[in-house]
């Protein structure tokens, strides 16, 4: 009996955790992110700013979900610049979200 008093106490834990393990950008991260992206996208003359807009948008939810928040946090940081290895995994993250012309 008393087990099932425990599976029944921890079941809902168990189905949070995949919510959890889930990366959170930084405080205002993903906007920052989004803006940054938007303007650097728009220096290209083939790109309309409704392009960019659903790049950047698909670019950030990409990150999310591959990252973790430590992660998300180095590439945010503006004062340290990320190792390769992390502009690398996020740059694959990214290369699914074409830009449709």
């Amino acid at each position: 009996m008393r087990l099932k008093h425990l599976l029944a106490l921890a079941a809902p834990f168990a189905l949070l955790l995949p919510l959890s393990v889930q990366a959170a950008w930084p405080e205002g991260g993903k906007s920052s992110f989004q803006q940054d992206c938007q303007k650097g996208a728009m220096q290209n003359p083939n790109v309309n700013p409704a392009q960019a807009k659903a790049h950047c948008e698909c670019g950030a939810n990409a990150l999310e979900k591959n990252f973790s928040k430590e992660e998300l946090s180095k590439l945010m940081d503006r004062n340290t610049p990320p190792d390769n290895a992390l502009l690398a995994k996020a740059q694959s993250a990214i290369q699914s979200c074409k830009v449709v012309k």
